[in-house]
């Protein structure tokens, strides 16, 4: 008598049905894995793409950089006003030195977006995903100095060449040479971005945005305050030189306008700020690439 067949569940029939491919295991452990995104390395380029994003991106940047303009105009603007409102003769004075006091105002603005640049990251932990994508730290310092340096010199320049047009269209005066308005405009653009530098090497050395901030307001404001308050007749020396080398006494030399009667004059304050700001950065460089983040 012959035994019935088992009857199967219906899994075990597909089972039956389509077996199960055989894997070569061997084979997949021995080859390895093929992504099929391309693979390059990084570069400067890539780098300066990332920091632009970012640093137009963030809102800081916009308001820091509008109350910037603002000022510039402003100011340079409201005392053009005042002394065509008053009737008074410029005589000797140089139209273009009525930008002066915005340009100093607006200088704190590109001192707070300079730190801000790096040491913003250092607070909330950014820079440790800045440097996961970019393991070359230097790259990305040169990248964010780079980035920053540009986007400060075009609107600085742009908008002291603007406020310098308006304010030689509304008043008399001694007619400014061509070196005149150089200085006043690609001077003070490149003096001002090269401040906003020193301000972010500082931001890299501190990596506490109100600690450095903090710093370059006193080493722009601190030397000529000082100074005014010198009253010893053993102090005529030093109180002298802080009024020569001071950073306001220093922009305006840009204008023929400087707060010290002797000192740097013409392209001389830009020179004394580019050796100040490659200290600061050659030691940003080493301790970004010695210090733990």
């Amino acid at each position: 008598m012959t035994t019935p067949p088992t009857p199967q569940a219906p899994y075990q029939q597909q089972a039956q049905q389509y077996p199960a491919p055989q894997q070569n295991w061997q084979g997949a452990a021995a080859g390895l894995y093929a992504s099929p995104i391309p693979q390059r390395r990084a570069t400067l380029g890539d780098a300066l793409a990332s920091e632009w994003t970012k640093i137009r991106s963030v809102r800081s940047t916009m308001w820091t950089l509008g109350i910037m303009i603002v000022l510039l105009l402003g100011i340079g603007l409201l005392s053009a006003i005042a002394v065509d409102a008053s009737g008074s003769e410029l005589g000797n004075t140089p139209v273009l030195s009525l930008g002066f006091f915005g340009v100093l105002l607006g200088s704190i603005c590109v001192i707070t977006l300079g730190v801000m640049t790096i040491a913003s990251e250092y607070g909330t932990g950014m820079i440790r995903t800045t440097l996961t994508a970019c393991p070359t730290r230097g790259r990305v310092l040169t990248a964010k100095a780079i980035v920053f340096f540009l986007l400060t010199f075009v609107i600085t320049t742009v908008t002291t060449a603007l406020v310098a047009v308006l304010q030689t269209a509304m008043l008399g005066g001694a007619e400014p040479t061509g070196g005149d308005w150089l200085r006043a405009t690609v001077g003070v653009g490149l003096y001002i971005a090269t401040l906003g530098l020193l301000s972010l090497a500082v931001g890299a050395l501190i990596r506490h945005s109100a600690g450095a901030i903090t710093i370059m307001i006193a080493v722009v404001l601190l030397p000529l305050v000082l100074a005014m308050f010198m009253f010893s007749q053993s102090l005529a020396d030093v109180q002298q030189a802080l009024f020569e080398y001071s950073i306001p006494s220093q922009l305006g030399a840009f204008y023929d306008a400087s707060v010290a009667s002797s000192g740097p004059s013409g392209w001389e304050p830009l020179w004394i700020m580019l050796g100040v700001t490659a200290v600061a950065m050659i030691g940003a460089y080493v301790s970004l690439d010695r210090r733990d983040v």
